[in-house]
């Protein structure tokens, strides 16, 4: 099904979720922007969003707050508050309405109550939507590979698979503010927390990991936000060499310029590997969910994603280390 032959003038994007799952649909984006350069493309999004539309105003012009709604993990559903956003996006009248938020089980027919013209995005048997503009669920695709699917399905040709992450004087600016004494290439980051204990590898682990990248002479950097200082703290506590950390002192854009000096990144599959990959930042990411075929970075040279639910066992983690160590001191 084709959406290019039909007048679009004003887009929206559905999709209120965090930093790793909207960096991975920047190709989609890029992509949409490119087939409507006229076009006025807004994010309906989280709280948070509004700064990643700013960063990425090159796609986004415009950034709405979704309120939430129930069966949505992501923020607590505030009814009065959707009601006057539900309202404010009828008002809208959006040409195109894409919804890049999953398989559509609960928000295809919330979605529909939005007013716009045209309504595309995914199904399954359990939401299906009786529309030419919506396609299969790809279950078992790459997370960027599966937005394009859809891109392809409404006639708007590819743009690249690339991750971005634009930065900005004002981030360098903020990153100089803590006066760090690192020398690019010369450090590795160690990020230990993530949304959900359960997807946290064990603070020993990486301890062992950034020890052997101190032993190999890289100074060592823990980050984290402010909510994850306690586990930061515990890394820290197993190191054998000194740390700088710098967990709850950066914003998003400060850690970009931090990871963009970085001679290597080690961290749980979070927003920041996805940053690292933007980034072209050498990488290892232990996967604790067991997806790594969604949310693997799509180079394998410069990114290595472990699956720790398969059992590979610490020393499968510390010989990507090494190599990528060693390969990036041999450049």
């Amino acid at each position: 099904m084709r959406v290019m032959s039909d007048p679009i003038e004003k887009i929206a994007v559905f999709r209120a979720l965090q930093l790793g799952d909207m960096l991975n649909v920047v190709p989609a984006v890029r992509a949409l922007r490119m087939a409507f350069p006229d076009a006025e493309i807004v994010l309906l999004g989280l709280p948070w969003a509004a700064g990643f539309v700013r960063r990425f105003d090159c796609y986004f012009d415009r950034w709405m707050h979704f309120p939430g709604f129930p069966g949505l993990p992501e923020q607590e559903y505030d009814a009065t508050a959707f009601a006057k956003f539900l309202q404010k996006v009828r008002g809208e009248e959006f040409d195109l309405l894409l919804q890049m938020q999953g398989d559509g089980t609960i928000v295809n027919d919330l979605l529909a109550g939005f007013g716009a013209r045209l309504l595309a995005g995914f199904h399954t048997a359990e939401s299906r939507m009786e529309s030419a503009f919506f396609v299969e669920y790809p279950a078992l695709e790459h997370e960027i590979r599966r937005h394009l699917a859809l891109m392809a399905h409404l006639g708007i040709p590819r743009a690249g698979e690339d991750l971005e992450f634009p930065l900005t004087a004002a981030d360098e600016e903020e990153l100089g503010r803590l006066g760090l004494p690192l020398e690019p290439g010369k450090y590795v980051c160690i990020h230990p927390g993530s949304r959900g204990v359960w997807r946290q590898w064990p603070p020993d682990h990486f301890a062992l990991v950034a020890d052997i990248c101190g032993e190999r002479g890289l100074d060592i950097v823990v980050t984290g936000t402010a909510d994850e200082r306690d586990i930061s703290r515990e890394v820290i506590g197993h190191l054998r060499h000194p740390a700088i950390d710098v967990t709850g002192l950066t914003s998003v854009g400060a850690m970009g310029v931090l990871l963009r000096g970085a001679s290597l990144l080690v961290s749980n599959c979070t927003g920041v590997a996805h940053m690292a990959s933007a980034l072209r930042t050498p990488s290892v990411v232990i996967s604790m969910d067991g997806e790594p075929f969604r949310w693997g970075a799509l180079n394998k040279r410069l990114h290595r994603t472990i699956d720790w639910t398969a059992g590979p066992g610490i020393g499968m983690v510390v010989a990507e280390v090494e190599e990528l160590v060693c390969g990036a001191h041999a450049n």
